[in-house]
């Protein structure tokens, strides 16, 4: 007996489902939603109406039957006629997962209703998921004699707000709150195969260094228009300059790499050799730590400022098939390099100038002349040469491509970022310079965009320098 007791236990035993039956959903029903009594009543009523119904259980005394049907009736009142309604079956129901609010008396007010309700949509900030670029330029201005040479660095924007360009052989200013043009310079006019070959800001705003075709490197006081020093040591063109506080790196195409302290007498510090053809490109960290340098060679190094005196470098990148101009620190990760190749080339590549590992790459389909970090969000500007003579906005690291901006009818060669992050100024072979507010930050204070607006009312006007 008991071991048929047991069998039959244990072929009524669920079977544990498996992992097919795991998608099922669970409901949870909701016991305030229901009357008990009735959900009790109908299960009874069920269990009793089955094929097995114990013989004893149908013989009842008739008042016993009598009971039930008041109790029924007590239960289930029109349920006659109106079993269908929604009143009903929702009384007849044994479970019940959800209940309706009751309706609120007339002119009731919940003084808590605030509280709940969604927050209003102007008092909580939503970041963008995408934001507006505008894709025609802001001003252009006329830069006549702009050289067309993919190797030279004929453009820089200060802090003072004044942008530095070299048209043939003479340096402007424009100052970009009122507009005015000031000549700061301009080479000897009995030698008339010299011409500017670089143009740098110094942090300070108040000085400029400029490098020319006849080997030399003068500092210029902007304010009082005057030059203040000469820098001699190279034997070819300089055409790259890189600013450290007062320590000054100036590239040449006598393939070296000059270091001057220019509060010192003599002023070259070291000289670094590891280039094999002209240095096109120098770019300090914005911490000071690490230098970064391209050439003529397709090459690419690091230079560590604590180290740099001895001439030898961090790293050398040789993944570029062609010259290395183009160079960009990232402004929030600072051993972030992105490094931009030639008509051979054609790529952005990044790279952790801490390992020396290169991070990614993209190509372009167009030569590389620039690259300009955003400084609010974490986007890269580049500009191009052959064939497409366009400026492409990058989503970084997804290297999205968020806008083209179009215009220039040559080469973009150059490229300049507002102190203030938000503007990109660049020249191209056309001899045409061009501002995009492609970096714009919304969040900045009404009073900057109040005196932008002020400097210039009109969204496109035209310059000259001459």
């Amino acid at each position: 007996m008991d071991s048929a007791m047991l069998r039959r236990s244990d072929e009524n035993r669920a079977v544990t489902p498996g992992k097919a039956m795991r998608a099922v959903d669970r409901f949870i029903p909701s016991r305030s939603a229901l009357d008990l009594d009735i959900a009790h009543y109908n299960l009874v009523k069920e269990n009793t109406s089955g094929a097995d119904v114990d013989l004893a259980s149908e013989v009842a005394s008739p008042s016993k039957e009598e009971y039930k049907k008041q109790l029924a009736c007590a239960f289930l009142s029109g349920a006659g006629e109106n079993a269908g309604s929604s009143g009903s079956a929702a009384r007849n129901k044994i479970l019940a997962f959800k209940s309706k609010a009751p309706v609120p008396s007339a002119g009731n007010e919940n003084a808590s209703r605030g509280v709940y309700t969604s927050n209003d949509a102007g008092s909580v900030k939503t970041k963008k998921m995408f934001r507006h670029v505008p894709s025609a330029p802001e001003r252009i201005l006329d830069a006549p004699e702009l050289i067309d040479d993919y190797y030279l660095n004929l453009i820089d924007w200060g802090s003072s707000n004044q942008v530095a360009v070299a048209l043939g052989g003479v340096v402007y200013l424009w100052n970009a709150e009122s507009g005015d043009i000031t000549q700061l310079m301009q080479t000897s006019a009995d030698n008339t195969d010299d011409y500017v070959t670089s143009v740098q800001w110094g942090a300070d705003g108040k000085h400029i260094a400029v490098g020319t075709n006849a080997a030399e490197v003068q500092i210029w006081d902007v304010a009082r228009l005057k030059q203040v020093r000469t820098l001699r040591g190279h034997t070819a063109r300089v055409g790259a300059l890189a600013w450290n506080g007062t320590s000054l790196a100036t590239g040449s195409r006598d393939n070296n790499i000059m270091m001057h302290d220019v509060r010192i007498r003599e002023h070259c510090t070291s000289t670094l050799t590891s280039h094999s053809q002209e240095v096109c490109g120098l770019k300090w960290s914005p911490s000071g730590t690490q230098l970064a340098s391209g050439g003529n060679d397709n090459l690419l190094h690091i230079w560590d400022h604590a180290s740099i005196g001895n001439g030898t470098h961090l790293h050398r990148l040789d993944a570029h098939q062609a010259a290395v101009k183009a160079l960009a620190w990232c402004p929030f990760q600072s051993n972030l390099l992105a490094s931009g190749g030639g008509t051979a080339d054609r790529c952005i590549k990044f790279w952790n100038t801490t390992t020396g590992a290169m991070l990614n790459s993209i190509d372009t389909h167009s030569q590389v002349c620039a690259l300009q970090w955003n400084t609010h969000e974490r986007e890269i500007l580049s500009s191009h040469g052959y064939s497409q003579n366009q400026l492409c906005l990058w989503k970084y690291p997804t290297m999205q491509k968020m806008a083209e901006f179009t215009g220039h009818s040559a080469r973009v060669l150059h490229m300049a970022q507002s102190p203030d992050g938000n503007t990109v100024v660049s020249a191209a072979a056309d001899e045409t310079l061009r501002f995009w507010k492609c970096f714009s930050d919304e969040n900045a204070s009404s009073k900057t965009k109040k005196l932008k607006e002020n400097a210039d009312a009109s969204v496109l006007r035209r310059f000259a320098f001459r």
